[in-house]
């Protein structure tokens, strides 16, 4: 009669760490994880700038967005009892030239300059990201037809570019969104090709191409999820140009159309009574814009930082 063989103590010994170990895997690789990212926040806490413009970002959107429900004004019929009225107790900022409260007013184009910034950065990184990683994935005749198109838009004079398409295509938020989407993806793009042409050569890539995977897998689900730290500060800068540009179009009278407006609509119009002292409608508006920019570009900086100390410690 065959006798079973019996286990070995010592080495059913030496299989329960191992077991142990596979086990605390995915809770260590958590925790690496979560300590990645409390770095990262302690990277960005310690800009100082950062915060404070987190803080005034925070801030203005609660100003533009839930202002409007407590600092109720009219901002659609024109006031003309309210013709360029002085600051007071009843209008904080004063009034314009068609009787609108300018704190309302300033809420109501805020509205419209972060709805179409946000947009605008968003569409723009989206196709800009997706067109550089996949110029950047497959290379070669492609990858240099693609980016000759790249130079070729960037070439071009930006401002020139935005006012033509302004006026051909009937301004609206919409519109505008795509005119600014449609001349700042190539910023996006190149700097996404970049990094793309660093982690296609990266194992996990090389897994998928031998596995027989799709190159749209490859890129989609490897290549631009490593690339995220990249587009989440180009997205960061873009969101703050995207409303400079606005407020050169509103500036220049191509912002959106009446009775709606945006900052650099306010400015433009507020600049045509500079000689009245009417202070209160070109500093307000100015103060925003300016002040807005200059905090996002801070907030991009500082993420800058706690993802090249992520990507160190990785």
């Amino acid at each position: 009669m065959a006798m079973m063989p019996h286990a070995d103590p010592a080495g059913a010994g030496t299989l329960i760490p191992e077991a142990a170990q596979d086990l605390a895997t995915p809770g260590q690789s958590e925790a690496k994880s979560r300590s990645m990212f409390r770095r990262g926040w302690e990277v960005f806490a310690e800009n100082k700038l950062a915060l404070a413009g987190l803080g005034f970002v925070i801030f203005i959107l609660l100003f533009c967005f839930v202002g409007p429900h407590i600092y109720v004004t009219p901002q659609v019929t024109v006031q003309t009892q309210n013709y360029m009225c002085h600051p007071s107790s009843a209008h904080l900022l004063g009034c314009d030239d068609l009787g609108y409260d300018v704190v309302g007013r300033l809420m109501v184009g805020g509205q419209n300059s972060l709805k179409v910034g946000l947009a605008a950065a968003f569409v723009a990184c989206l196709f800009g990201s997706i067109y550089g990683a996949v110029s950047g994935f497959i290379g070669g005749i492609i990858d240099s037809f693609m980016m000759r198109i790249v130079d070729a838009v960037l070439s071009i004079p930006f401002i020139m570019v935005v006012i033509i398409l302004a006026v051909l295509i009937h301004p609206s938020a919409g519109t505008l969104i795509l005119v600014i989407a449609a001349t700042y993806w190539p910023g996006p793009a190149r700097l996404v090709r970049g990094e793309t042409l660093s982690l296609r050569t990266r194992e996990y890539v090389s897994a998928v191409k031998v596995a027989g995977g799709r190159n749209s897998r490859a890129v989609l689900r490897h290549v631009m999820p490593n690339a995220i730290g990249t587009i989440i500060v180009q997205a960061t800068f873009a969101v703050a140009d995207s409303i400079l540009i606005l407020a050169g179009l509103g500036f220049l009278g191509f912002g959106v159309p009446p009775p709606a407006t945006d900052w650099g609509s306010m400015l433009s119009n507020g600049l045509q009574y500079v000689n009245l002292n009417t202070w209160w409608l070109i500093y307000p508006a100015g103060i925003l814009i300016i002040a807005t920019v200059v905090s996002f570009n801070f907030i991009g900086d500082a993420l800058r930082d706690a993802f090249e100390t992520r990507l160190q410690r990785r």
